[in-house]
């Protein structure tokens, strides 16, 4: 089952095993995965863990939701946490405010790190705004992909492919000496 699907059984099931495809950014190819009531996903042999989060369409309570389910994701985990959740809920928040549609969040922590997708099925595309100070309105949107562009290792958006509609908007915090996040 690709990691992408977004699958409704998937949360009828408190806890079962299946093979997902995690990818070769977290160094593996194909683990077994066991599912957790908190949809925090680890392998037995300490392989990459994974978060998925189906995000309901404007459900802004996913928000705070998606913050404490990463930071469960990352306990233990030395390093920059805050940033991660910071990032995690400035995607979160753009897929469900400017998209009239559901998403999916996928963070994937392994040997080289944290990457966090947000998977929607709107075609348009995110872009990254200065916000402008001088235009009276001293506004408070349009600074979440400038936060994400300057906190973030890496990050980008791509086209979900093979004939589907939507994208991912991802990024990385790379681990550096001694497992630090």
């Amino acid at each position: 089952m690709p990691v992408y699907a977004f699958d409704r059984q998937a949360e009828e099931y408190e806890s079962r095993t299946r093979e997902v495809s995690i990818g070769v950014w977290a160094g593996v190819m194909k683990r077994q995965v066991h599912d957790t009531k908190d949809g925090v996903a680890a392998t037995a042999d300490g392989a990459p863990r994974q978060l998925k989060r189906k995000l309901g369409r404007a459900d802004l309570r996913a928000v705070p939701e998606t913050r404490r389910a990463l930071r469960e994701l990352l306990r233990g985990r030395p390093g920059r946490t805050e940033i991660a959740e910071l990032l995690t809920s400035e995607l979160v928040t753009n897929a469900l405010v400017h998209t009239d549609r559901d998403a999916e969040l996928i963070a994937t922590v392994g040997p080289r790190g944290l990457r966090v997708e947000v998977r929607d099925r709107a075609a348009h595309r995110p872009k990254l705004r200065v916000p402008n100070a001088d235009d009276g309105t001293h506004s408070t949107h349009g600074r979440g992909l400038l936060l994400v562009q300057s906190l973030a290792d890496a990050w980008g958006v791509a086209a979900l492919g093979a004939g589907r509609t939507g994208k991912v908007v991802w990024f990385e915090l790379h681990t550096g000496a001694g497992g630090v996040l």
